[in-house]
């Protein structure tokens, strides 16, 4: 049975790190390691084969989640039920939380399916967009500068553990991009080939790299002018745009569909 340690004060300097871990978006690149709450997520990772470095129970549900969890992880803390609130951004918080270490990441791969984000602001489409690409196959994914950080707790939450299946990069610059051996499909809602046509007609390219781009401005000119081609979705409902992690999601399941027929 592992040593438990419980902690009682909130200047304790491993809540102190913590805390910072939780309301700073990018903290996790100093700390190295990544806050999670609730057990989704951790088995998201788990199941991946990486072991939380972590524990953080409440003292109010200590026995029942140290019998659950304590044979999984390499370290456990007990603390009370106030200061785990503490570490928590939840309307309904569970009693426990669990700290991941961040991969570490790989050099980008020049020939794999990738979704490049291109300056995107919201948290939730970010993770939105993450869940999607895990989903329909797409194993890497590009963060250029000035996308949200990838790591923080919004976007963690909204990729439910898409995350740890995923090779992902941030703070990557343009001409990086020069590396991927792949047609880049730019997205727009008002010019290109329509989806559906590219589709039915084996039109397609795959493997390719999908670029989505800020939520007011697109795609960048620059990556515009380097697309293979330029890509719509039809809208007969007559709405201007949508939402760029519908169409992610849209673009990601079309391209998944002409794999595999």
């Amino acid at each position: 049975m592992k040593s438990v340690v419980h902690i009682q004060s909130r200047d304790n300097p491993l809540l102190k790190s913590l805390r910072q871990l939780v309301r700073s978006n990018t903290a996790y690149r100093q700390q190295r390691r990544v806050w999670v709450e609730g057990d989704h997520l951790a088995r998201a990772a788990m199941n991946r084969g990486i072991r939380p470095n972590l524990l953080v129970v409440a003292q109010s549900g200590a026995s029942e989640l140290l019998a659950q969890w304590e044979a999984l992880v390499d370290r456990c803390v007990v603390v009370d039920d106030a200061l785990l609130l503490e570490l928590s951004t939840l309307e309904s918080p569970p009693r426990f939380g669990f700290v991941m270490p961040l991969p570490e990441p790989a050099a980008l791969w020049a020939n794999t399916p990738t979704v490049v984000l291109d300056r995107l602001q919201d948290a939730g489409n970010v993770g939105a967009i993450l869940r999607s690409a895990s989903a329909f196959g797409f194993q890497q994914v590009i963060a250029l500068k000035g996308t949200a950080a990838l790591w923080s707790s919004k976007v963690v939450r909204a990729g439910m553990g898409a995350h740890w299946g995923l090779s992902l990069h941030e703070g990557v610059s343009p001409d990086d991009l020069d590396v991927l051996a792949l047609p880049f499909l730019v997205t727009s809602s008002h010019s290109g080939e329509f989806l559906h046509q590219l589709v039915a007609q084996s039109k397609l390219p795959s493997p390719c790299a999908w670029v989505f781009g800020h939520e007011g401005q697109g795609v960048s000119p620059l990556l515009q002018s380097e697309a293979a081609c330029h890509v719509r979705i039809a809208q007969p409902g007559g709405e201007e745009s949508l939402n760029v992690s519908s169409a992610a999601a849209i673009c990601l399941h079309a391209s998944a569909s002409a794999l595999n027929t």
